[in-house]
């Protein structure tokens, strides 16, 4: 009981009814609960605070704005490294497929029993084990991250120098202390760290 109520559940899903309906849900099985009507808004209290180390993200596939699918892949640009249960429609289930190949916990399809919710959220919670990667990543630097971000986003050193209006022999620096910091050789290696599968 004690590892649920120390768990934050982080639910995002545009349809009020639905997010009403598993707060009550969620709560009823011990655990903390914060509803989101939209992606964007998950990012913005992620932006202000961080999420506590047991948290895990429940999401739907299909969202005005920014998808749930969106969502998933600027976390992991962002290093937030949490399980993730994705909800859905009949109709997305290869999408669902898609966000498993790309690190998430599970997926639902509506209308599903809460039993069944609540088994996926222990089970993601009992999988998920906090990587040192995310802790590293806090160890950069906000001109390091921004090298970073760079590199995510396929950019040459060049480029990023312009971009950051800095010279190229400075991103080359930051480039060589964040590889360092986060234990990677070479872009591939880097990408794993961020995407969390380092």
């Amino acid at each position: 009981m004690t590892a649920m109520a120390d768990t934050r559940i982080h639910l995002v899903d545009d349809h009020q009814e639905f997010r009403e309906s598993c707060v009550w849900i969620l709560e009823q099985a011990g655990f903390q609960v914060r509803d989101f009507s939209s992606a964007e808004a998950l990012l913005k209290e992620f932006s202000r605070e961080a999420p506590p180390a047991r948290s895990c993200v429940i999401s739907d596939i299909r969202m005005p704005g920014m998808s749930g699918l969106e969502l998933q892949s600027e976390l992991s640009h962002r290093g937030v490294s949490l399980p993730m249960i994705f909800v859905t429609g009949h109709g997305d289930v290869p999408l669902a497929v898609d966000a498993m190949r790309h690190g998430a916990a599970n997926f639902i399809e509506k209308p599903f029993d809460a039993p069944l919710l609540v088994e996926a959220i222990h089970t993601a919670m009992s999988n998920h084990a906090p990587r040192a990667a995310s802790s590293a990543l806090t160890t950069l630097t906000r001109r390091e991250r921004q090298v970073l971000d760079g590199i995510m986003a396929g950019k040459l050193n060049k480029v990023i120098a312009d971009d950051l209006k800095i010279s190229p022999k400075t991103v080359e620096l930051h480039r060589a202390n964040l590889m360092a910091k986060l234990g990677a050789h070479n872009v591939v290696e880097l990408t794993r760290v961020v995407l969390g599968q380092g």
